[in-house]
């Protein structure tokens, strides 16, 4: 087994699958000290403090949420997220007015929001508004009755705004990212194309499910209305053939009827992947199956899931006229796009990955900055691969003592729910795996027996190979750990002769005892290797085994 990942062959190869190209050279600090690819961490950086308990609230169509970020500002965590359903847009249609008691309750969680934000928050909530507020006649009447009872100054975004937004919301969970964004609200539909990590062209559209609900001659009526827009739609846009990023509760709302058709045992929504094929299936699987029991099944609202037919319909035009490489389903919107808005350009540009591990590391670990050495030190094991798999390495070593507080009998399992469940950007399902049997393999030299056994398949089995030897790389050399800047040895590995060489200064003799041999020992076993261990400066080899069946 070879320690390695497949090179690229394309620019949409997976050594972008998160939208993360390998840096051209390593990034010196102002002092001259190389941290690599990765930069100097920037999360106690000035800038991004001043992003630290950010709150934004979403006037929606539909919704009206509200999110406070907070953690590292290039990936950050929901300190605080509440949705209330309005249906500020139902019936806008018929009349051009926001719908009454929609407009109440949204005034009442705006009030709400605004008496929260008082007690959370440093600086005031950002409030922007998308299409019901705009398209209403009484929308500027809202927004000032709005300003008399809590203060807050509600923004209305124009469609072309909206799709901005969003895109940078996709931007933050994938720097660089190239494709098409759909962001579907209740009353609209917007769509904006990103390469290299720019906004490009920005539409909207009258693709909403609350609209789609007025367009009359039944469901033939609604998706001749459908394809006339959507060929208008193709016409601005132009071709779009890479990945499609689906942003919006409704796709959200589709992802979780993909999973349950698919009994897919990862019910993370952010980076979940479909194809056209799988849009197709589920559009039957939502007409000939019962609403309310779909609805039970996937823990969908009410509200929500009244929406999926008429979004299924669009979602499935859609692909069948832009034909996407892939489909992603993106949890980052226009929230997230007005954080990002904030960033400087050299905090856009790190990896959220890397960003959101080193903050994890600082916050949580017993020896804040070990995993610098650790990665050099596992890094050997990796000679060749390139940065899409480097970067999850470098994620596991930063990680790998920051659940050190959970009970030693729960380390492990610990360990592979947070990675494969946490609210980490630039992250595909296979990669959560991988992160999380790696932290595994941390603490517990074999897989088997654990709650998680069920979401193993995801990840190739050559890959869980990969992620084992990780994981009892860092095992081994956590056993090595006393400080931040210290020196504690090399591997030199061999992959064709299947041969380790450990090679430990001197200082750092007397630390390989019974239990480091022993962590080694797993590590050959798994490398099905023969192993040499010596002593900087001294002759003889401290430890000579072969393992090798």
């Amino acid at each position: 087994m070879t320690i390695q990942s497949d090179a690229p062959t394309h620019a949409a190869s997976d050594i972008t699958s998160a939208g993360l190209e390998s840096p051209e050279a390593p990034q010196p600090d102002a002092q001259g000290e190389d941290w690599g690819p990765y930069g100097r961490p920037l999360f106690d950086d000035p800038d991004a403090r001043a992003l630290k308990r950010v709150g934004v609230v979403d006037v929606g169509s539909n919704s009206v949420r509200l999110v406070v970020f907070d953690g590292a500002a290039r990936s950050p965590a929901y300190f605080y997220n509440e949705k209330i359903m309005c249906g500020l847009g139902a019936g806008l249609s018929e009349t051009g007015k926001l719908n009454p008691k929609g407009r109440a309750r949204a005034l009442a969680a705006l009030q709400r929001f605004q008496m929260l934000a008082d007690g959370l928050l440093p600086y005031p909530l950002t409030v922007v508004a998308t299409a019901a507020v705009r398209d209403a006649s009484d929308g500027p009447e809202f927004c000032a009755e709005v300003e008399a009872a809590t203060g807050l100054r509600i923004r209305v975004i124009t469609g072309a705004e909206e799709a901005r937004l969003s895109a940078q919301g996709v931007l933050l969970g994938w720097p660089g990212a190239y494709g098409l964004i759909c962001d579907i609200g209740g009353s609209s539909m917007e769509l904006a194309e990103i390469h290299d990590g720019e906004v490009g062209k920005c539409v909207t559209s009258n693709l909403g499910p609350l609209k789609l609900k007025d367009i009359t001659g039944g469901r033939r009526g609604r998706k001749k209305h459908i394809d006339e827009v959507m060929t208008g739609l193709r016409d601005q846009m132009g071709d779009q053939r890479d990945r499609l990023f689906l942003v919006g509760g409704s796709w959200r709302a589709i992802a979780r009827v993909d999973m349950l058709r698919r009994n897919y045992p990862l019910t993370v929504q952010h980076e979940y992947r479909m194809t056209a094929k799988d849009v197709r299936e589920t559009a039957k699987f939502i007409e000939k199956n019962d609403l309310d029991k779909i609805r039970s099944d996937c823990g969908i609202s009410s509200a929500r899931m009244a929406l999926v037919p008429y979004a299924v319909d669009v979602l499935a035009r859609l692909v069948k006229t832009f034909r996407p490489k892939d489909i992603a389903i993106s949890s980052y919107g226009i929230r997230e796009g007005l954080l990002y808005e904030q960033m400087p350009e050299r905090l856009r540009q790190r990896d959220p990955l890397i960003e959101a591990a080193r903050f994890a590391e600082a916050k949580d670990a017993r020896v804040p900055g070990f995993g610098k050495t650790l990665y050099t030190f596992v890094k050997p094991l990796f000679s060749g691969a390139p940065y899409a798999k480097l970067r999850l390495v470098k994620a596991a070593c930063v990680l790998h003592d920051v659940s050190w507080r959970a009970h030693p009998d729960y380390r492990a399992e610990v360990c592979f729910d947070n990675a494969t469940r946490a609210n980490l950007g630039g992250l595909k399902h296979s990669e959560r795996i991988f992160l999380g049997m790696a932290l595994l393999h941390r603490y517990r030299n074999k897989r088997q027996g654990t709650h998680f056994e069920h979401l193993y398949d995801l990840l190739a089995p050559e890959k869980q190979k990969e992620a084992e030897i990780l994981g009892k790389a860092m095992r081994f050399g956590a056993m090595l750990m006393v400080g931040e800047d210290q020196d504690i040895g090399s591997l030199r590995w061999q992959p064709r002769k299947r041969f380790l060489h450990v090679e430990l200064p001197a200082a750092s003799a007397p630390l390989f005892g019974e239990v480091a041999q022993s962590r080694l020992m797993s590590l050959v076993n798994a490398l099905e290797a023969e192993v040499r261990v010596t002593v900087e400066g001294k002759r003889g080899a401290l430890l000579q085994k072969d393992s090798r069946e």
